[in-house]
Formats: C-alpha cells, structure tokens, sequence
C-alpha cells in the first residue's frame, strides 16, 4: 500500500479571519457587548435572535464577557445586562475627551436659556452617538439614553456635523452611507440633504423638523476640533409644536453659541469661511 502523505505546514488555526484581519470570534464578542449595552435588560434568547448567532455559543460568549465583568446577570429576571467594567472603560473615554466634560456646563446653561432638552453627541461613522444631555423640567420632553445612536442624516446634530465636513469627506459620506426613512420629513436623497446642509451653513445651525420622530424637532450646531474639523456636536430638542416660527432663530443662535463656546474651551477653532463649501 502507498503511504499516505502528511500535511506540510501548520494547521489552520480554529479562528477565522477575515481578509481584513479581524477574528470572528473577538467580532461576535463585541456585538454581543454592543446588542446588550443597547439595552436596558436583554433574555439570552433575544440577544441571540437579534444577533443571528446560535444560542448556546452567545450563551458563551456571554458567561467569557461576565468573567471579566463586562456584562452581567440577573438571576431573579434571568437577564443579561451592562457590567462594571463597560463603565469603567467608558468612563476613561468620558475623562480624555474634553468637549464631553466642558460640554456639561454648556448643556445646563442651553437647557435653562432655551427650556428644552439640551443634548451632546459625538460622530461615529454614519451615525452620531449622545454622549451627554440635560433634561427639561417640562413634562413632554425629548430624552435619548447615554450611548444611544441616531443616522446623522435624520438628527439635527447630525446635519450639523455633516454640514460643516470638509467636501471629500462628506463625499465619502454619500457613498458610504444609505439614507433610510424615520419619518414622512426624512431627507432621503443626496440633493435634498445637500440643500439642507446649504441652509445649515448659512445660518449656523441645523433644524430637524420631525426627521427622526413624528412630532419632536431638533436644532443643532458644529463643535470643532483644534484643526477646523467638526468632532461633534451640540443641539436642543423637544416637541415640535415649541419650536414655532418665532423661536426657533433665537434658539438656533443660543444653539450656535453655545457650541462656538466649548470649541474655544477645548481648545478647537472654527472651521475657516468657505472651508466648507456645498458640492453641486
């Protein structure tokens, strides 16, 4: 009988990998850790049917995140839920960036001139996370969670940041970036995005009008970084019936001027007139 021949070389590793070079498995563990700090309380079943990985392996990864105290579980409810250690990495983020901790004081002063809810979020691919926020005392009121997302496209925020990127870099955006529908106000095509990008440079400010959510409004402005660029930004929001014809330009300038402050505290400098020029 011929002898078989031995496989030469090492055996492939149990990990795949991407051609990008990222483990699938450290991949599955990060949206495992993403899908339960998105929620409040998450059951094992959810978390699995809403990641599409089989139970027991996000059953897994679950018990590996809990041994290092990234997540943990509450016996009583049977729920998975955020842990100390999330926080803790969190809160390093929170202490390095100083727009996010001179921002607080400029969100309580924007929430008792304007008396709507005043929020702080940074940019995150095609979307903006809110990183900060102060409640109104009103009891209709916008609220979105620490950590929460929005598409850029539908925030007011969001259109302020994008409004004042540079052009190749909102270039990129358009071609990177889908444009979905939240609501019948939704901006969804490149042209008319851009001319609402246009406005928002002429005046200072971004507004979405129920672009989100159906009867809740949002004015935004621009924060800076230390070479012109925008890093985040700062907005109001609230029930759209409160921003009327008549207060939503005096809204809009405190909006702007309040986030002209914290680039300057930050040690940023707003974006040269005519860096940001609107593409045709």
């Amino acid at each position: 009988m011929q002898n078989q021949r031995r496989p030469r070389g090492r055996p492939k590793s149990q990990f795949k990998e991407s051609s990008a070079g990222t483990m699938q498995s450290l991949d599955r563990a990060l949206g495992v850790l993403t899908a339960v700090a998105a929620r409040d309380r998450s059951a094992l079943t959810d978390l699995a049917a809403a990641l599409d990985i089989p139970t027991a392996t996000t059953h897994r990864i679950l018990t590996t995140l809990q041994k290092h105290g990234y997540v943990g579980f509450d016996e009583d409810r049977q729920e998975w839920m955020i842990g100390i250690e999330a926080y803790r990495a969190g809160a390093t983020f929170l202490k390095r960036n100083s727009v996010i901790e001179i921002g607080q004081t400029r969100l309580r002063k924007l929430m008792r001139d304007t008396g709507e809810t005043a929020n702080l979020a940074v940019p995150d691919g095609p979307n903006v996370v809110f990183v900060g926020q102060v409640e109104t005392e009103n009891p209709i009121r916008a609220f979105f969670p620490p950590g929460s997302r929005t598409r850029m496209h539908a925030s007011g925020t969001g259109k302020a940041i994008l409004a004042a990127m540079p052009d190749d870099a909102l270039d990129k955006f358009f071609r990177d970036a889908d444009l979905p529908r939240h609501t019948d106000r939704t901006l969804v095509t490149r042209t008319a995005l851009e001319a609402d990008l246009a406005d928002t440079r002429a005046r200072g400010w971004s507004h979405d009008h129920a672009e989100r959510y159906e009867g809740m409004s949002c004015i935004g402005a621009a924060i800076f970084n230390e070479r012109g660029l925008p890093c985040g930004g700062i907005s109001v929001s609230g029930p759209s019936g409160r921003f009327d014809a008549g207060s939503i330009a005096s809204i809009g300038t405190r909006v702007a001027a309040a986030a002209a402050e914290i680039t300057l505290a930050s040690g940023g400098r707003p974006a040269t007139p005519g860096q940001n020029q609107s593409i045709g």
